[in-house]
């Protein structure tokens, strides 16, 4: 005899129910630099990234870099953990980049949609 199996929020939607909005949080930090921009890169991968793996909440972390500038994204499970990035960051940079880093811009924002972190707009309204 087959049993039929019992739903649960856990299982996601229901088909034809649209999913719950997940809520992350972006860090966006913008910086000059001096230095070679690719050492500069592999001592923050090397340093930095270890450091916001361990932190609770850590989702995801991007670096790009254009034209005498860095941008850096990190995703964080709530505002308050991207918050705490950030000082995380500032430490972080201060001790081990200062000479080659400066932070012209920080903020953090949520994120509206993802296609790497599965954050969509195509959700039910937050309550």
């Amino acid at each position: 005899m087959v049993r039929a199996s019992r739903w649960t929020a856990a299982d996601g939607p229901r088909r034809g129910e649209r999913p719950e909005r997940r809520i992350m949080h972006g860090r966006f930090a913008r910086y000059t630099y001096s230095g070679d921009i690719n050492e500069i890169a592999q001592k923050a991968e090397n340093g930095l990234l270890p450091i916001f793996q361990s932190q609770p909440g850590f989702k995801a972390y991007t670096v790009s870099a254009t034209d005498g500038e860095i941008f850096s994204m990190s995703a964080w499970e709530s505002a308050d953990a991207a918050e705490a990035a950030s000082i995380a960051a500032a430490d972080w940079v201060g001790e081990n980049l200062g000479d080659e880093l400066q932070l012209t811009e920080s903020r953090v924002g949520e994120i509206m949609f993802s296609t790497v972190l599965g954050v969509s707009t195509a959700t039910t309204a937050r309550a």
